[in-house]
């Protein structure tokens, strides 16, 4: 994937909101969970499930397949410090946007590459996104665009993974990788 060219210096519109949440899926949440973490202007990382039918559902219920919803994360962020359009190619540097229901050795729907919209703008706003991104990659993208319902907070010890478990195998084989592409195309947007 080519490196995505941007301006650090994008001008803001004046009547940005304070804060703006975008719900994100891209394979296993603590992959984005760990890059917007250390994103300037990120506010709020929350790991969850959206996108299903089940009512509260749990870790093991969600990766099993059985209930349609996709490892989440909903991002706040503030758009006075970092524009929508770097958490949105964050996003797409941080996982594989052309592989459909899968991340690796992560597969499934639960797994899948989705934009939960909470309303008409973000839905354009998402759907630019892809458009804007899809020169970068060989294959098509697959990224779906779904009306965001219930998002379902996951449990606790899925919140901040990565900094709780940084020896974890997951982090040193699957999330060091990606963090360490996100550090060398976006490093002036992050704070670590």
């Amino acid at each position: 994937m080519a490196s995505p060219e941007f301006d650090d210096a994008r001008p803001v519109p004046d009547d940005r909101p304070a804060s703006v949440t975008f719900v994100l899926a891209g394979g296993c949440f603590w992959c984005l969970d760990a890059v917007y973490r250390i994103t300037r202007g990120v506010t709020a990382v929350v790991s969850g499930y959206t996108g299903g039918a089940t009512d509260r559902p749990t870790y093991y219920e969600v990766c099993s397949g059985s209930t349609g919803h996709a490892e989440a994360v909903a991002v706040t962020f503030d758009p006075a410090v970092v524009p929508a359009d770097v958490i949105l190619d964050l996003f797409f540097t941080g996982h594989d946007p052309t592989t459909l229901n899968r991340q690796g050795y992560d597969v499934g729907t639960q797994y899948r590459s989705a934009m939960f919209w909470a309303d008409d703008a973000q839905r354009e706003l998402f759907a630019a996104a892809i458009e804007r991104t899809q020169p970068l990659w060989d294959r098509p993208i697959v990224t779906t665009l779904e009306p965001l319902g219930t998002f379902w907070e996951a449990e606790p010890e899925h919140q901040d993974f990565y900094a709780e478990q940084p020896w974890n195998g997951y982090c040193q084989v699957i999330i060091n990788p990606k963090l360490a592409k996100v550090r060398q195309r976006y490093s002036a947007w992050l704070t670590a």
